[in-house]
């Protein structure tokens, strides 16, 4: 062993050895670590905060969200905490979409608690139980449609329909006809078995508090937040399970809390300083949304004309 080489190679061996002892120790460690984890995985109730003006934006993202909950299987139940006042018409159907393929698969509560109205409610009504605080404000079920300044009126055009936004006004109101009734037809559906009114009382486009919401069958129960969570880990069989937040909207992402009903940052409370402004092209908008949108002129509220 005086060689200098012979004596490398039994240095190098040595080392090696060592590494291997290493490696097999930390393994040992690591192993019983990973199954402790795999063993102990947490059950989940997931608060989906909706929070704001409904529009193409952020529906894009609550859908996402939801997809992404109804695939995840540590997610056992879902809340919708609500407080918007409605938006736009067809972003207000995707998400009640997303919410009823939600609903087919896991239980999904709802928790109201400034407004839950016009597109907010329809992104409501597939949940399996509505809960609403003493000042909460459900209903207003319909659509309304807003134009340009000149409205529908006839113009200097190149076409016979150019003037009429790409639909001619007879078309315009046939699309507000067949938007109320869908709105209409879906709360029936997921709540005609609890409603205590009419279909013709749902299409007039009341809306309704705390209390009276419950006794006329547009929310289920008076509660606040903590009290939808309790049902829904009741509904999916949960008695330990943490509870995580979340806010498809802010950039932020996946938060958690401590609990408690401040999750979710400030509400929006009305319908003032909606992001329906025209910009660019003028275009017809439909609306569900609880008041009357700002800048814009009202031309036609489905609610108000018409059967249902």
């Amino acid at each position: 062993m005086n060689n200098p080489i012979d004596r490398r190679v039994a240095t190098a061996l040595q080392s090696y050895t060592v590494l291997a002892v290493i490696a097999i120790l930390i393994g040992a460690a690591v192993v019983p670590y990973a199954a402790s984890v795999a063993e102990g995985d947490e059950q989940y109730v997931a608060v989906v905060n909706i929070d704001e003006t409904i529009s193409s934006s952020s529906s894009q993202d609550t859908v996402q969200k939801l997809r992404e909950l109804r695939s995840n299987e540590s997610v056992e139940a879902v809340v919708l905490r609500i407080s918007s006042p409605g938006g736009s018409a067809a972003s207000s159907e995707s998400m009640y979409l997303a919410v009823k393929r939600l609903s087919a698969e896991k239980p999904v509560y709802t928790s109201v608690d400034q407004y839950a109205a016009s597109g907010a409610y329809y992104t409501a009504v597939p949940s399996d139980r509505i809960y609403v605080t003493p000042a909460s404000l459900v209903g207003h079920v319909g659509v309304i449609g807003t134009a340009p300044s000149d409205g529908l009126s006839p113009a200097a055009t190149t076409g016979p329909d150019k003037a009429h936004r790409g639909m001619t006004r007879d078309q315009y109101y046939a699309s507000l006809e067949s938007m109320k009734r869908a709105f209409v037809g879906a709360v029936m559906t997921e709540r005609g078995d609890r409603l205590n009114v009419s279909r013709e009382t749902v299409a007039e486009a009341s809306a309704y508090q705390g209390g009276r919401a419950v006794q006329t069958g547009y929310a289920d129960e008076v509660g606040g937040l903590e009290a939808a969570i309790a049902g829904a880990a009741g509904a999916a069989d949960l008695s330990e399970y943490q509870v995580v937040y979340h806010n498809p909207a802010d950039p932020r992402g996946l938060f958690f809390l401590t609990g408690g009903s401040e999750a979710g940052g400030n509400a929006t409370v009305a319908a003032k300083g909606a992001p329906y402004t025209f910009q660019g092209v003028d275009t017809v908008h439909f609306l569900m949304i609880y008041g009357t949108p700002e800048n814009q002129q009202v031309v036609y509220n489905s609610t108000a004309q018409g059967g249902a």
